[in-house]
């Protein structure tokens, strides 16, 4: 009867335990999770504002159009010349 009375023995916390580290396993994912995302969108967004700033700058392939102002003459143009 001293075991009832006096309490001797603790309960047992080990699927409280269990479950609190899946809990923490959980959100240790759902946080990576959220991080790659927000990676993710941050390079979407740094490489839409590249585009943007210097998408026109682009480097021309032909010697001809080093002045794309001036246009390419006629001779140089690959279809037929009427």
């Amino acid at each position: 009867m001293g075991g009832l009375v006096g309490g001797a023995s603790k309960p047992d916390t080990s699927a409280a335990e269990a479950q609190l580290a899946m809990q923490r396993e959980e959100t240790a994912r759902a946080r990576k999770a959220a991080e790659e995302e927000k990676r993710d969108l941050q390079e979407q967004m740094a490489a839409k504002q590249r585009a943007r700033r210097y998408g026109g700058k682009r480097s021309l392939l032909f010697q001809s159009r080093l002045a794309p102002e001036t246009g390419v003459e006629e001779d140089q143009t690959l279809g037929t010349n009427k």
